[in-house]
């Protein structure tokens, strides 16, 4: 999950890039049209490039790229870093925690112990479950491959039964759930086809 401070710079980059660009492209027309010196009668007629180019010639132009350069590139390695997604959730305090100390469960081993109570349904070939964070909210996702001859009615009771027992055992009503199903293409069990 990416932090809201991350998000919140991000809206403020993307605001100031776009409030430049906006400032430029305009700035640009009035001086492509010749309004700009009526707007501003300090307006340069035409730019020279001559004072860049002095500036590139320089002797402390290439330490200054350098340094440029890596302070770019720290930049974006961190944006890059800040912007992953972890979905993954350790333990989960459940109800009952107080100041004497907490009650933690390994989520993901919960989800997995219900994916195994959803192989146990007649027509479940193998199921997996696991708990992530998702837009702030814990999920529960369990995804099963069904045989092509399963009864769907069946396999549904079964997942309802085991997010059930799950969510007793979490004893937390925040906990949302996503069930997935694939269907086998054959009983003989190669790759499954999604429905």
């Amino acid at each position: 999950m990416i932090k809201r401070s991350v998000l919140g710079l991000d809206r403020l980059a993307a605001f100031v890039a776009g409030l430049l660009l906006l400032v430029l492209g305009v700035g640009m027309v009035l001086w492509w049209g010749g309004w700009l010196s009526s707007l501003w009668p300090r307006a340069p007629q035409e730019l020279t490039l001559q004072t860049a180019t002095d500036a590139f010639e320089a002797s402390w132009w290439s330490g200054a790229a350098l340094g440029a350069g890596v302070v770019l590139g720290l930049l974006a390695l961190w944006w890059l870093l800040a912007h992953r997604t972890h979905r993954g959730v350790g333990p989960v305090r459940l109800e009952g925690s107080g100041s004497s100390g907490e009650l933690l469960l390994d989520g993901s081993a919960a989800a997995s112990a219900a994916s195994g109570a959803l192989e146990d349904v007649p027509g479940v070939r193998a199921a997996r479950g696991k708990l992530v964070r998702d837009r702030g909210k814990l999920v529960v996702e369990l995804s099963a491959v069904v045989e092509p001859t399963a009864d769907l009615e069946r396999v549904v009771e079964g997942s309802e039964a085991a997010l059930a027992d799950l969510g007793a055992v979490l004893g937390r009503p925040d906990v949302l759930a996503r069930v997935r199903l694939d269907v086998a293409r054959d009983a003989r069990g190669s790759e499954p086809r999604v429905h």
